[in-house]
């Protein structure tokens, strides 16, 4: 008889988090090593939190694009598939949020090389492993701010939202949607999640300011997202490709 909970089984599937030593990255970790997918944590920071005997930690430093090929290609054929591949690193500069009047060249530069470039060189290398195997899925991380604009009245003084965010999560997106149309016909599946704010001891003002917008009045929480992870990841979402996917509580609704 056919079971839809069965449908979101990872069981025999490598699953590769970029970024899953971090906050919503430990999340979704636990959201596919429960659905028995074999996962494999890539980061720069040591696994002191995962001691499962289906969840692998690799060193992995994203930011190098010179090596990204080689890593890729180490990772295939150490694992010997790439079924999953999600992307939510966050690399950035010490002034990373600095506002647009006292930009650096040289800074914003560095970001959109360490953020954009890095998503759009691993994503490209590792479709093109997934193009052999004919399979394949990919899920790139955004944000609400890469399809709308920030509201710059919910931040206090000293505290905004900087442009190059918007200028990468925007490009994570599109970047996102031509892939999977390059690579559809290959059965590779590559689409976007878009996070609203999550909780993370903000100042209390911002905090108050953000939920007055969000229709579910409340950030949002790192196991808010890992679900929505794992569906893209399973065949339950198997009809999915070249979508960006709100989890926002609401935000960009209005």
């Amino acid at each position: 008889m056919f079971n839809y909970i069965n449908k979101f089984k990872l069981v025999g599937k490598t699953a590769f988090v970029v970024g899953g030593m971090g906050l919503i990255g430990v999340e979704v970790v636990k959201a596919l090593a429960d659905a028995e997918a074999r996962v494999v944590v890539l980061d720069i920071n040591e696994n002191k939190i995962f001691n499962r005997e289906n969840v692998k930690y690799e060193f992995f430093d994203a930011t190098k694009l010179k090596d990204i090929s080689l890593f890729v290609a180490l990772m295939k054929e150490k694992y010997g598939s790439i079924d999953i591949w999600v992307n939510m690193f966050y690399p950035r500069t010490k002034d990373w949020a600095a506002k647009v009047e006292d930009l650096n060249l040289d800074s914003w530069r560095k970001n959109i090389d360490m953020h954009l470039n890095s998503y759009s060189w691993i994503s490209r290398e590792v479709a093109l492993v997934m193009k052999k195997q004919r399979k394949g899925n990919i899920i790139n991380f955004a944000s609400i701010y890469g399809v709308t604009a920030p509201d710059f009245t919910i931040y206090d003084e000293g505290f905004t939202s900087p442009m190059a965010y918007s200028a990468i999560k925007g490009g994570i997106v599109n970047l996102t949607r031509y892939l999977s149309s390059y690579f559809g016909g290959y059965n590779i599946r590559i689409n976007t999640i878009c996070p609203g704010g999550i909780y993370d001891d903000q100042d209390k003002n911002f905090v108050k300011n953000y939920e007055k917008k969000v229709l579910l009045k409340r950030m949002g929480t790192p196991e808010d997202v890992a679900p929505t992870v794992l569906f893209l990841s399973s065949d339950a979402s198997s009809y999915i490709t070249g979508a960006t996917i709100m989890v926002d509580g609401g935000w960009t609704t209005i």
